[in-house]
């Protein structure tokens, strides 16, 4: 349950990081803003997951 509470997260924090680093600037910003924030997802997953499920 934490794996796919951490993919979950991750991958919702990537997609907005994602789609901020592009009104920002071009593909690179994107790509960049939106690994940031993936990491920021595997946090937020894994806190989910500890504070309600565990």
């Amino acid at each position: 349950m934490q794996k796919l509470c951490i993919f979950v997260a991750m991958t919702l924090f990537s997609y907005i990081g994602w789609y901020l680093g592009s009104l920002v600037g071009g593909f690179m910003t994107a790509f960049f803003v939106s690994g940031a924030f993936s990491l920021v997802g595997v946090w937020a997953g894994w806190k989910i997951h500890h504070s309600y499920l565990a």
